[in-house]
């Protein structure tokens, strides 16, 4: 059965243990290396950019069948700080974790931006991957067009950051028509 595992790597260098790990871990062992990424705009030169930053700073993930084959071919991969396990063996990700992952980040694993819009002190988000994540967002940074959400990852709640741009803000006391939005409250 084929189960994603985290690998926890240093700061600053998944791109390259990843690069690594693809070059170095025997096909048959490996079935996927991948790092999440989400999407945000950043302003510069007087314009919007979309950019791409890491989801889950200081991992990469990796898919298997066979854990243990896969346990020896890392230790050809310098770099690898460790896989998440409980002290005795590698323990996957969990099934809802994985999940979550999916449904952020898709097939490419890149959670685009979403998008949305604020009545009073109530976020509506109408489009992307935070518009499944109902309550669970922590702070908006609209300047920044970003969101905290917490989420359950690696065992704990974790924070992650994510693109959010909010296209309209509204006093509480206005009404919108049903049909303008899709009711989606988080």
């Amino acid at each position: 059965m084929e189960r994603w595992y985290a690998v926890q790597v240093r700061t600053g260098r998944e791109e390259a243990v990843l690069q690594l790990s693809k070059k170095m871990i025997d096909g048959s062992v490996l079935k996927e290396c991948f790092i999440p990424y989400y999407e945000r705009m950043k302003r510069y030169q007087g314009e919007w950019h979309k950019e791409q930053y890491i989801l889950f700073p200081g991992y990469i993930f990796l898919v298997t069948e066979q854990v243990d084959e896969l346990f020896w071919e890392l230790k050809k991969v310098p770099g690898l700080t460790k896989i998440l396990g409980d002290g005795m063996e590698f323990v996957p990700i969990k099934e809802e974790e994985k999940v979550i992952l999916q449904k952020m980040g898709g097939s490419d694993h890149i959670a685009e931006m979403s998008k949305g819009y604020v009545i009073g002190d109530i976020v509506t988000v109408i489009s992307g991957p935070m518009k499944e994540m109902k309550g669970k967002i922590k702070f908006i940074d609209r300047h920044k067009r970003l969101a905290v959400i917490e989420i359950e990852m690696f065992g704990r709640k974790t924070e992650v950051r994510l693109g959010l741009e909010i296209v309209m803000k509204l006093s509480a006391d206005t009404r919108l028509l049903e049909d303008d939005y899709e009711k989606d409250t988080i």
